[in-house]
Formats: C-alpha cells, sequence, structure tokens
C-alpha cells in the first residue's frame, strides 16, 4: 500500500537529503519570528500536532472552553495590542463555533489570523469524522468566505510557509480583516526542509497624503463657515489621535465621531461634540447635519451612527459637502455623495493636514467653544440625578457613575452590546484613546466577557474591565474558567436586568410587551446568582444589594488581581436616542 501523498512528498524529500523537519514545528517557530505572543484556541484530533509543537514553544497558548470565546478573546488581544490575534481551532464544529467571532474581528477590521485543522488530505471527498461535505468535496472553508479577507487551504506542505506568510501579510494590510489558513491534520505532522519558512511578511509603506491634495483638503476647512471632522474607528487603529487633535486644534474644527471613534480627543476637549447617530448626543448630530463640510477620517459612515442615512437627524450629504478619508477605497461613496475621496493612512494623511494647518489662518468660528459646551452640558443634565440616583435596583447611569470614579483613566472598558455598549458610547468619560473596546459591525452579544480576556494577555498592567449584561454574560460564562486558568485578573460587571434588554424595550415601546425577550420562571422574573457563579469558578464574586454597595465592591476587585465578577441589579431603562433608527419605522402592530 503507498503512503498518503504528503507523507510521499516528505519520503522523497528526505530521501534527496534535505534537512527536514516536522512541519508543525517549523510553523510554531515562524510565528515565534513574527512576534506572535499567544496564540487562542480550543483542541481537537486534527490540531494535536500543532499544540504539540506550541508546547515546546515560547509562544503562550490559552484553551478555551468554547471556540467563540476564543474568538473573541484574540479580537480583544489584538484591538489593545496593535498586533495580529491568532486563533487556533479545529475543523467542523470547532470552525463554525469561532465563525461568529471570526466574523465580528471581520466587521470591525481586526487583524487575525485562524488557524483551522481540518481532514487528512487524502480523504478529501469520503466525508470522514466531521467534515463539511455538502457541496463540494473539502468544503470546510468555504464557510468563513464571506467575512475572510482571504480563505486558503493547504493542498501540499510545501504551500504552508507561503500561505502563512501571504495570511500575516493581508491580515495586517490596507484595510485590516481576519484570513483563514486550513491545514488538513496530515500537513502537520509531514516533513519540510529547515529552511522552508524563509520567506516574512514585507515591511509596507503605507499610503500617505500628497502635498496637493492636503493644502486642498485643509484650505476648504479653513474657509468653511461649520465645517466638521468626523473620527471612525479607523483613527483609533491607527494610533493617530494626536494628530487629529492637532488639526482640531489647528484650525478650530469641531470633532464628532462614531462608537470606534470614541477616545478620540479627551472627554473634556472644548471641540469633543461627541457620538453621532440614535445613540448620539443631540450637539453631535446638529453639528453634523447644519455643516458645510464634513471631513470624514477613518469610518464607513454605518447606518446607526448616520441615523440610518435619513438626512432630518445626522447628515444632509447634499448639500453639505463630504471629504472622506479611509484605508478602504471601497467604503468611499458607498453611502454618501462624497466630494473627494482619499484612499490614505488615517495617521499619515492627519499627520499631514496637521502641518499643513499649523500656518493657515481659519475662518471666524465665532462662539463655537461656549455652543459645544453648552450643548453638552444640557444632555448630560437629562441624565444627572440618574449618576447619584441611590434607586435599587440601580440605574444604569449610576453604574456608569460608580465604575469612573473607580477606575483608573487607563483602565480598559471593554463592553457587550445593550445598555452597556450604548450608554458607554453616549455617556461614559474616556481620555486614553484605545481604553473603549467594543464590537459595533456586528454587535455581537458575548463579545464582552470574552475579549477582556485577550484585551489582559495584551495589557497585563492594565485594568481590564467587561460591562455586560446578564443576557450576553449567561452565553458563555466559562470565560471565568478560561481567566482562573491563565492567571488573568478580569473583572465582570454584571448589569442584571433579567432581560435582553435593549430588545425588551424595543418591543414594549412599539407592542406593549416583553415576550420572549425577558428572563421569567414560573411567571416571575428569573434571577441567576451570577456572583455565586464565579466563586464556584474559584475566582470571586460580589452581589450588590444596595447602590453604596457598588463602589467598595469595584475597589476591592481592582485591588484584588484576582478574576472577579460584580453583579448589579439594575432598572431597565432605554438609552436616551436623540437620533434615528430606521426599524422604529418599520413596526407595525396588528390584531
Amino acid at each position: 500500500m503507498n503512503p498518503p501523498i504528503a507523507t510521499q512528498t516528505a519520503v522523497k524529500r528526505a530521501a534527496s537529503g534535505a534537512k527536514t523537519r516536522i512541519a508543525s514545528y517549523l510553523l510554531t517557530d515562524y510565528l515565534e519570528r513574527l512576534g506572535v505572543e499567544v496564540v487562542f484556541g480550543l483542541c481537537g484530533h486534527t490540531v494535536i500536532a500543532f499544540l504539540d509543537a506550541l508546547s515546546r514553544s515560547k509562544i503562550r497558548f490559552i484553551s478555551t472552553r468554547h471556540e467563540q470565546v476564543a474568538a473573541h478573546a484574540a479580537d480583544g488581544y489584538a484591538r489593545a495590542s496593535g498586533k495580529v490575534g491568532v486563533l487556533m481551532t479545529h475543523l467542523g464544529p470547532g470552525l463554525t463555533n469561532a465563525a461568529t467571532g471570526v466574523a465580528n474581528a471581520a466587521l470591525d477590521s481586526i487583524p487575525m489570523v485562524v488557524i483551522a485543522g481540518d481532514i487528512p488530505s487524502y480523504y478529501y471527498g469520503r466525508h470522514p469524522h466531521q467534515e463539511v461535505n455538502l457541496h463540494q468535496d473539502a468544503d470546510q472553508f468555504q464557510i468563513y468566505r464571506p467575512f475572510c479577507k482571504r480563505v486558503y487551504r493547504v493542498d501540499n506542505v510545501r504551500d504552508l510557509p507561503r500561505i502563512v506568510e501571504r495570511a500575516f501579510h493581508l491580515a495586517q494590510s490596507g484595510r485590516p480583516g481576519p484570513v483563514l489558513v486550513d491545514v488538513p491534520m496530515d500537513i502537520f505532522s509531514a516533513d519540510l526542509e529547515v529552511d522552508a519558512f524563509a520567506t516574512t511578511p514585507p515591511e509596507i509603506a503605507k499610503p500617505g497624503l500628497d502635498p496637493a491634495t492636503a493644502a486642498r483638503i485643509v484650505d476648504a476647512l479653513a474657509t468653511s463657515r461649520r465645517p466638521v471632522l468626523y473620527a471612525g474607528g479607523g483613527v483609533l487603529s491607527a494610533r493617530a489621535t494626536k494628530e487629529l487633535q492637532a488639526l482640531a486644534e489647528a484650525l478650530q474644527v469641531p470633532v464628532a465621531h462614531t462608537l470606534m471613534g470614541k477616545g478620540c480627543l479627551p472627554h473634556e476637549h472644548p471641540l469633543l461634540l461627541g457620538q453621532s447617530g440614535f445613540w448620539g448626543t443631540p450637539i453631535a448630530n446638529e453639528k453634523c447635519r447644519t455643516a458645510d463640510l464634513i471631513v470624514a477620517i477613518g469610518t464607513r459612515l454605518a447606518e446607526a451612527n448616520s441615523s440610518s442615512w435619513d438626512p432630518r437627524f445626522t447628515f444632509s450629504i447634499p448639500a453639505t459637502r463630504l471629504i472622506h478619508i479611509d484605508a478602504d477605497l471601497s467604503e468611499i461613496g458607498r453611502n454618501y455623495q462624497t466630494e473627494l475621496g482619499v484612499c490614505a493612512d488615517a495617521k499619515l494623511a492627519l499627520a499631514a493636514l496637521a502641518d499643513e494647518a499649523r500656518s493657515k489662518r481659519h475662518a471666524d468660528r465665532g462662539r463655537l467653544h461656549d455652543e459645544i459646551k453648552r450643548g453638552r452640558t444640557e444632555f448630560a443634565n437629562n441624565w444627572a440625578d440618574q449618576w447619584t440616583s441611590d434607586q435599587f435596583p440601580l440605574r444604569p447611569e449610576r453604574i456608569l457613575s460608580e465604575l469612573r470614579r473607580a477606575a483608573p483613566a487607563d483602565a480598559f472598558i471593554v463592553t457587550d452590546v445593550g445598555w452597556n455598549k450604548n450608554g458607554v458610547g453616549q455617556q461614559f468619560p474616556i481620555d486614553v484613546p484605545g481604553a473603549f473596546i467594543t464590537p459595533s459591525g456586528l454587535a455581537t452579544m458575548g463579545f464582552g466577557p470574552a475579549a477582556a480576556l485577550g484585551v489582559k494577555v495584551a495589557q497585563p498592567t492594565r485594568h481590564a474591565i467587561a460591562l455586560i449584561g446578564d443576557g450576553g454574560f449567561s452565553a458563555n460564562p466559562s470565560v471565568i474558567a478560561t481567566a482562573m486558568e491563565a492567571g488573568l485578573d478580569v473583572i465582570w460587571v454584571v448589569m442584571d436586568n433579567s432581560a435582553f434588554g435593549t430588545i425588551a424595550g424595543l418591543e414594549e415601546m412599539h407592542y406593549g410587551t416583553t415576550f420572549g425577550c425577558t428572563f421569567e420562571c414560573d411567571g416571575k422574573p428569573y434571577h441567576v446568582d451570577y456572583a455565586a457563579m464565579a466563586r464556584s469558578f474559584g475566582a470571586d464574586g460580589y452581589l450588590v444589594s444596595t447602590a453604596d454597595e457598588l463602589r467598595p465592591a469595584l475597589e476591592k476587585a481592582l485591588a484584588s488581581g484576582r478574576p472577579s465578577l460584580i453583579q448589579v441589579p439594575m432598572e431597565n431603562a432605554p438609552t436616551p436616542t436623540p437620533g434615528h433608527w430606521d426599524i422604529n419605522d418599520i413596526y407595525r402592530r396588528g390584531e
């Protein structure tokens, strides 16, 4: 009987006298050379050879209890470190379990390389154990095609070095995103020449802004009467907040931002308007709507931030002129008529604009600072009482207030979806760029509890605090076990309203019911003792029973150096919505 193809190849190469080594060991050495510090994942029979190599490596392997957790953790690591997140997963159910987390990274432009095990290459088409093979042979990798930048299947061990190099190159270049490398398990165990991984990803000179274009944009900003700089997540991921601030101050242009752009300027900066869109602030929406020029940087002008593109609420383009700067050419002009599109790195573009603007005179801005301060103060006054309210269950605003007072300014606030994402984006002060981490494009429930693990691995000297609802946390509380095993002192603050609160609020507003959205047992609200659950994992658990108990619990958790969960019973109160969301025009109540 002839050996499998991959083994035949290895035998021939070894027989030729070339010095060889098992591919999984060479792969792990290569990942070390690329600067990979950690791989997140979960075991399976197709990746055991890779795990063996990792066990002998300097690379840390963090095992989770579910592949979606591993994907979100790799995502959080990438956001907090600025490096590529690396995810390892088994075939079939392992790959599908991870799909939601990888898609979330894709829609938020997070660099990630997914290394997935697969069936032996010589079994293609025979449908062995756990293979996805419904429409064509070796179909598994197709699952990721809609959201990955590229999907690769390694058909020959000699292709592995080239494909891995390309994966890391593509994940980081242009608009970042995930790349899948699908590896049949026999490839991991095949032999390769020891120098096979000789090529490394090229250093890329990112596209900048030519002097003429910079002068044109600065002249447009300087001469406009009501310009706005609009910052998206691309400004944060490019580490371009200093350049943005320099440009804004040089020309005295106010700055609005998307959800992922939060932290682009310090919270109290006199030119900061705040977040735009449905959960934005009235002053941000008004200044954007009435602007004569908007220069948008690192944003796709997405629906929630743009009030479903309804010109009555956030952006009225045209008549407002739009200049759009983004790393992804396909985003320019997608949602709004664009006067000038620039495909450039946000940091290089903003640096060029700031340099050009330093000597430029600008139009009189009137009492702009006073307008911004008045607008922000008036809106904040609407929830001032809630930020100090002693009611129990707590108001969500009181939870934010106590968290901001207790946590250091550089603590990472990692949210899930619902009130925590929307309320933090709208109301919570962020002064350190990158300290706010949230799922935006896919808005995945379950992101926050797991992403905080990766954030803590990336930045071990800073606190990682996950602000999450009970619906999101209860989906996969195994994150506590992972934190215990990996020694990660993550803090989870569970805002417990016994519901999928945001959806319950929408349903109640339009239909007068919360059917299917609240947690009940025998007709009564159903509460899980998450604090006791945390203690059962070996972590610290605190159940808050009065408003005044929250800050001491936060302070204890922050000082403990241990994984900690703080459960806070909370009123299901809606986040204020100064903007618009088209879904509210769609719902109809029947008989």
